[in-house]
């Protein structure tokens, strides 16, 4: 779907969401403290929600379709695969260019 495509590409963090969805929260929460904003886009909450969850499970997303992480304008994955990529190392230097500067 176009919205999908566009959100992703002119973001460069992107969770789409559901408002009740705790694995959502969850990723949104990592992210922040990882310095990072993402765009949360809770498809629930969108009058187009159900098309665009249909188009995310056409994009690899599994059912549940969300939480779908974008970075950089491409599909990283669910919840599995983000705390994959964070356990790893590498879901650091994914975010590296988009993470805010500390304060501290």
């Amino acid at each position: 779907m176009e919205k999908i495509s566009r959100m992703a590409s002119e973001n460069g963090v992107v969770i789409f969401s559901k408002s009740t969805c705790c694995l959502c929260y969850v990723v949104d929460i990592l992210f922040q403290e990882l310095l990072v904003r993402p765009v949360v886009h809770e498809i629930d909450k969108d009058p187009e929600g159900r098309e665009m969850e249909k188009a995310l499970l056409r994009l690899g997303c599994n059912a549940p379709a969300v939480p779908a992480v974008f970075i950089g304008g491409k599909f990283v994955g669910s919840t599995n695969e983000v705390m994959s990529l964070h356990l790893s190392g590498s879901l650091v230097t994914l975010l590296k260019p988009y993470q805010a500067v500390s304060s501290n």
